[in-house]
Order: structure tokens, then C-alpha cells, then sequence
């Protein structure tokens, strides 16, 4: 038949481009393209595609981080058409041997193993209040160069530096400090 066929790949568990397990699976919609070839160069062409796409789904999680790659690099999370585009491109470089053509290839899980995912959550929360003191400490030292900009301006008061480096410290604390 050359109608159009669906795999659901399994939960696979592979390492990522930086060595951390994860799970990944994927669906192949494929059809057969060339009934001799589907027949005669290979011995079940059902069982070869679904080996195939399982091989080629590993290859691709090597060859992508799960998330937080190099700047500008497409992770596994990021680069979501990217990674598919890359997914069906290899998979049809695989099954056209036997006579398969790929419609579309897409990952429909991709999660930390669950050995290492609560350690990878806090890595990521981590981040995340990294991030949010970076914005407040940026947003501190903006609105204390505009206190002093704005003392200057209006001549309100002249400080000299001892007084310009206790004003900035006290401002610094408070609009940095939790509470």
C-alpha cells in the first residue's frame, strides 16, 4: 500500500550532545514510495523504518544539548524546527534504501531522565535567580546614576566623593536588599 503510515516511536533514554541522560521519542509519518525496493531490498520494511527512525532518533540526541548550548547554538528544546528538520532529513537519508519516502518526523517527548531531572531543576532555578539579580542589581545601579545625575542637574546638593560612595552604597542596599 502507498498510503500514509504512522510511527510512534518509544521513550528512548540516550545521552545528549553534553553526556546528560534524557528521555526522547518521536512519530514518523512515512508511506512507501517504490514497491520493489519495500519488497526486494530489505526483509520487512515495516520492522526496518521503525530501527531505523530508533537509530536516527539516538543519533540526533547526540548530536544536540538538551537546552543551554553555546550562544547561538540550537539545543534540543530551542530549535524545535531545526531539530525536525534535521530528524526527517536523516531518517529519509536512512529508509530510502527501502524504498520509503518521510512526510514528517517530530520529537513528541523530550524530558531529563528522571534520575538526574530533579538535580536539572534546581540547576535551572538557580539560573533563574541568577538571571532576576542580574535585572534588579542593573536596574539599581540605572536608577542610582540617575539620583546622582538628577542631584547634580538641579544643584540641590553638592557632594563630594566620600559622601557620593556612602549615598551610592545606602541606595545600592536598599534597592537591592529582600526586604
Amino acid at each position: 500500500s502507498l498510503r500514509l503510515r504512522n510511527l510512534n516511536g518509544e521513550k528512548l533514554k540516550v545521552n545528549d550532545k553534553r553526556g546528560n541522560p534524557i528521555e526522547i521519542a518521536a512519530v514518523v509519518v512515512w508511506r512507501v514510495q517504490d514497491t520493489a525496493q519495500a519488497c526486494f531490498d530489505v526483509d520487512n520494511f515495516d520492522q526496518y523504518v521503525t530501527i531505523q527512525s530508533e537509530s536516527a532518533v539516538r543519533h540526533l540526541a547526540n548530536c544536540y544539548a538538551y537546552d543551554h548550548g553555546e550562544e547561538g547554538e540550537t539545543t534540543l528544546r530551542s530549535g524545535v524546527e531545526e531539530v525536525s528538520g534535521a530528524l526527517q532529513g536523516e531518517l529519509q537519508q536512512r529508509v530510502a534504501k527501502a524504498g520509503v519516502a518521510v512526510e514528517e518526523a517530530r520529537l513528541t517527548h523530550l524530558a531529563y531522565a528522571p534520575e538526574i531531572a530533579g538535580a536539572m531543576l534546581r540547576r535551572q532555578q538557580a539560573e533563574a535567580i541568577i538571571a532576576a539579580r542580574q535585572k534588579i542589581v542593573h536596574g539599581a545601579v540605572s536608577m542610582v546614576e540617575m539620583a546622582l545625575r538628577g542631584l547634580e542637574e538641579n544643584n540641590v546638593i553638592q557632594l563630594d566623593e566620600e559622601r557620593k560612595a556612602a549615598m551610592i552604597s545606602n541606595l545600592l542596599v536598599v534597592l537591592c536588599g529582600e526586604a
